[in-house]
């Protein structure tokens, strides 16, 4: 034993502490390890998200072209500018109700199919429009919307309900001959004759407009109506035929008739008699008629109904807003169904046992126990509309593009579509980052509560 080891023993001293090692985490990680690790990504992160947002507020103080200092400027410019506020107001539209709608049929998506054989196959299906990317699905719905109801799949179906309970008309493009017809514009559509009419002499009431060859059906020729005492005849025709020819307000031969022509009587505002043309074109009134003047109605003309104007002006936020609903129901299906397999069914059962009906059951117990879930859901999907941009883009047409704006579309409009303005494009990036920043908020705490528990 050493002469110091010895002195330390007798003077009750503790003997030398060791040199101290480099610091290690709980993982047994030395610390500089751990950075240089994180070094590629901090990077990453500092290139791709920091430097962006401070270049972005930067910019937004500064002009167009970048050349003067404007300070807030090109904020009070996003709040005047009549597109601004139109995207600003669409935004706000689509964060209240795309994913409040979402959500809710994902949660009843998930409940339903919880209780059928079939439920795997119907999640798969409703989850699939999540393979297709925002571009594709905004050309799949630009044709769905088409207002050609042979091209556009929502006009045909609205077309063929609607004719399934309402009479279209026979020929729509139809009208008299100004310079021979009787026949005279009387409002809504409808033509009346100038003059009255009596039995015994028939009357004629020619039409033109439409081609021959495009009549509806097998037309037969016209006949001439022949005269009658006691009531009041007539022929409703097509005034001319393929190769010319003919005398003009006469039934020629080769001339096509105009079958199923309502045809009414007026004396005054009141209707007297009506009748219907025949597949000759005639027609044959009582003789309540003599001294009416004849009037074919706005109806026999009216234009086809082609459908609704998916993408006008009113309905063309609401029609985008289905389109994105179509994709994502799948995405809240999926989340809110791994919940509800979290759920204990214990306590379903107990409420069933205590008399409980099952929307009761729904509404008292299973929605509250999936509130967590919801809640991430609803939020998750709030920021994604945030930056709704694609769909909107694609989907409107130029028309009505200004209607359904949102604020991503008029950042990119503003900066790159023409606009050129880079100073007010970033105000908007600025804009769009502090209305998401809440949101992101809300989702980190509630994870933060998830991991203490």
């Amino acid at each position: 034993m050493s002469s110091v080891t010895k002195t330390a023993e007798g003077t009750g001293a503790l003997p030398p502490v060791p040199a101290a090692k480099s610091r290690k985490s709980v993982t047994r990680t030395r610390l500089w390890v751990a950075v240089l690790f994180l070094l590629p990504a901090l990077v990453l992160l500092g290139a791709l998200v920091v430097y962006p947002i401070g270049y972005s507020v930067w910019r937004s103080l500064y002009d167009a072209d970048g050349s003067g200092f404007v300070g807030l400027e090109n904020y009070g410019d996003i709040f005047t500018n009549d597109a601004t506020l139109t995207a600003v107001r669409n935004t706000a539209i689509w964060v209240a109700v795309a994913p409040a709608l979402v959500t809710v049929l994902g949660l009843i998506f998930a409940v339903l199919t919880e209780r059928v054989r079939w439920g795997t196959a119907f999640k798969l299906i409703v989850f699939m429009p999540m393979a297709i990317s925002m571009l594709a699905a905004g050309i799949i719905f630009r044709l769905v919307y088409e207002q050609d109801p042979d091209q556009g799949v929502a006009n045909a179906v609205v077309t063929s309900v609607h004719d399934a309970f309402t009479d279209s008309s026979v020929y729509p493009k139809a009208r008299p001959n100004a310079q021979v017809s009787d026949l005279k514009a009387s409002g809504g559509g409808s033509f009346t004759t100038a003059s009255a009419v009596q039995p015994g002499t028939p009357a004629l009431l020619p039409l033109v407009g439409i081609a021959p060859n495009r009549l509806p059906g097998d037309p037969r020729d016209a006949k001439a109506a022949a005269p009658a005492e006691d009531a009041v005849t007539g022929t409703v025709w097509l005034d001319f035929k393929l190769g010319g020819g003919g005398e003009k307000g006469a039934v020629d031969a080769g001339e096509k008739a105009l079958e199923g022509v309502q045809v009414e009587a007026v004396k005054g505002s009141e209707v007297v008699a009506s009748a219907t043309s025949g597949a000759d074109g005639t027609f044959r009134l009582p003789r309540e008629a003599d001294g009416a003047r004849l009037r074919l109605p706005g109806s026999n003309f009216a234009a086809p109904y082609n459908g609704v104007d998916w993408l006008g002006p009113t309905l063309v936020t609401p029609s985008i807003i289905a389109s994105y609903v179509w994709m994502w129901a799948g995405f809240a299906m999926v989340l809110i169904a791994a919940g509800l397999a979290g759920v204990d069914r214990n306590l379903l059962e107990a409420a069933r046992v205590d008399g409980a009906n099952e929307w009761q059951v729904f509404r008292r117990v299973t929605v509250p126990l999936l509130a967590p879930v919801l809640i991430v859901v609803l939020v998750t999907l709030m920021i994604n509309v945030m930056k709704i941009f694609d769909l909107v883009y694609i989907i409107a047409p130029q028309p009505s593009q200004d209607d359904a704006n949102v604020l991503a579309l008029q950042l990119f409009l503003s900066s790159f579509g023409g606009g050129g303005n880079y100073g007010v494009g970033s105000a908007i990036g600025v804009l769009l980052l502090l209305l998401v920043l809440p949101m992101m908020f809300v989702n980190i705490r509630r994870l933060r509560k998830e991991r203490e528990r």
